[in-house]
């Protein structure tokens, strides 16, 4: 049967209601409801949609948070980048990165002090250390002005950002929970007293229009940039707790280099800029940290930041780029924590769990800051806060739990690609590790039983298959053609418009037929 109606039917009591779908929002979901907690998530729009997909991302300790004491906030971060890599190998793989020494900004001895920091906080590292390179002899320096002649390796890890969000929501709803996505809580008050404390509120479904009333003991506001205006707003909550809101924007441009590293690029200005192998054939370049006043929503980047950019690349890259060489760009708002720091990229990465109820009971968990590589660790801190308003809850899970399509033998993607080329030969070679990539080993539950592409169904570009998009959609919330060319995957970067046009009249199809 498949996932999408094993899932239990919203009912009108819940033990929790989270808000928000982004990566906070479905780890506290999975979390709670692998405890056995009955659990409603709802987001007003596709998961992901906004700060969860608009990272760099990157799994990793933040190399730079370092030079700001955050020292267990890196420690953390670590130890989950060698733990989530054992739990989703086919969404987070290992990258090196490239660090090379640039005059007259931070000094050799410093990048080697935190490397030898960044190496030793972490306790368990499986990931190679880092070292010193000559880059007038490595193959490393190869695309660098030759002005650049020594750097440093080093090891983190890669991720698909939007992809990691999906499946923690999808191991939410096989444990239990209901997730509904296009779906906005339009308020939420306290009723009842003492233990009978709980919630009411409204949800609304945002394509149709249609309102509904659930209960739940508890609420987790998860709802990223939307975090203050929610408490205040759709809670009614007063609180001092603050969020600051933090624009950074990327780029993509063709492939600039050879080779699978990535490079971390110091600038004059002390922030750092990354760029890194993107899609296979394109170079992801980011971020910039801007102040953002604007009302939470879609964000775009400027030209001044694309300028920005594209100058980081051209101080420390052979080749020169300009705007004209983007081929795509996309922009996310950061919801971190106000602590009052005057410099945007000196905010701090870490999170805050603010816990507001009433006489002990109807509590409210609201989540400011954090980092997608951390996210577990806040779901387990979550559901501790949480514990007592809800006795004999149980411990701790995740840490050993793969991620659904995570279950390869000792981890090894490579392996698994190998064999599913191996069961299924008429995939071309591209397609088989695009799905492996996406899906780990539920790409079987796609191609089934097909001996041929044709057995897939009506095709589309970049080697999207109708069975791919049933699967979407049925398994994955995917709604729209944005949905699936952006979010479930990039491959919006290998078609156009008329493509993009003809998935959407597929799938209009498909609503209609349901």
């Amino acid at each position: 049967m498949a996932a999408a109606t094993r899932q239990r039917e919203p009912a009108d009591a819940y033990d929790l209601l989270i808000i928000g779908g982004g990566i906070n929002g479905t780890g506290i979901a999975r979390d709670a409801a692998g405890r056995g907690l009955s659990v409603l998530l709802a987001e007003r729009g596709d998961l992901a949609e906004f700060t969860s997909s608009s990272s760099t991302k990157l799994i990793h300790g933040g190399l730079r948070y370092l030079e700001y004491y955050e020292f267990r906030l890196v420690r953390e971060a670590l130890a989950e980048r060698e733990r989530l890599l054992r739990l989703a190998p086919h969404v987070i793989w290992p990258l090196r990165f490239v660090l090379p020494h640039d005059e007259g900004l931070r000094p050799a001895w410093m990048l080697r002090l935190g490397l030898f920091l960044y190496d030793h906080l972490a306790r368990l590292r499986t990931l190679p250390g880092s070292k010193a390179v000559d880059l007038r002899s490595s193959p490393y320096g190869a695309p660098l002005q030759k002005r650049l002649t020594r750097g440093f390796v080093y090891s983190d890890c890669w991720v698909e950002d939007s992809r990691l969000v999906v499946l923690n929501a999808m191991d939410a709803r096989e444990r239990g929970a209901a997730v509904l996505t296009r779906t906005g809580v339009v308020s939420a008050r306290r009723a009842g007293e003492g233990d009978a404390a709980h919630w009411i509120a409204t949800l609304r479904d945002e394509r149709g229009g249609a309102e509904r009333t659930v209960r739940a003991k508890a609420v987790v506001n998860a709802a990223g940039p939307w975090v203050s205006a929610t408490l205040g707003g759709t809670l009614g909550i007063n609180s001092r707790a603050a969020v600051r809101l933090i624009k950074g924007s990327h780029i993509v441009v063709k492939r600039l280099f050879d080779g699978d590293q990535a490079y971390i690029l110091q600038q004059p200005d002390k922030r750092i800029v990354f760029a890194i192998p993107y899609e296979r054939d394109f170079t992801l370049i980011g971020t910039t940290d801007v102040p953002y006043d604007g009302a939470p929503g879609p964000v775009s980047i400027s030209p001044e930041e694309t300028d920005y950019l594209c100058g980081c690349i051209n101080r420390s890259f052979d080749t020169t780029i300009t705007p004209a060489d983007v081929v795509w760009s996309y922009s996310g708002v950061r919801p971190l924590y106000d602590d009052a720091a005057e410099n945007a990229s000196a905010v701090t990465r870490d999170y805050v769990l603010d816990v507001e109820d009433q006489g002990g009971r109807a509590a409210v968990l609201s989540v400011f800051g954090g980092k997608i590589t951390t996210y577990r660790r806040l779901a387990e801190h979550a559901l501790e806060k949480l514990k007592p308003y809800f006795p004999g809850l149980e411990g701790g899970w995740t840490g050993d739990a793969v991620l659904p399509g995570g279950a390869m033998k000792d981890a090894d993607f490579d392996q698994f690609l190998a064999k599913l080329r191996a069961e299924k030969p008429f995939l071309p070679e591209e397609t088989a590790r695009r799905l492996a990539r996406a899906y780990g080993v539920r790409a079987r539950d796609i191609v089934g039983t097909a001996q041929s592409l044709a057995d897939l169904g009506e095709a589309f570009d970049g080697g999207l298959s109708a069975a791919e998009v049933d699967y979407l959609r049925t398994e994955e919330w995917a709604v729209t053609a944005e949905d699936i060319l952006w979010r479930r995957s990039k491959l919006g970067l290998r078609t156009g418009p008329e493509s993009a046009a003809r998935l959407a009249a597929y799938l209009d199809r498909r609503a209609e037929a349901a």
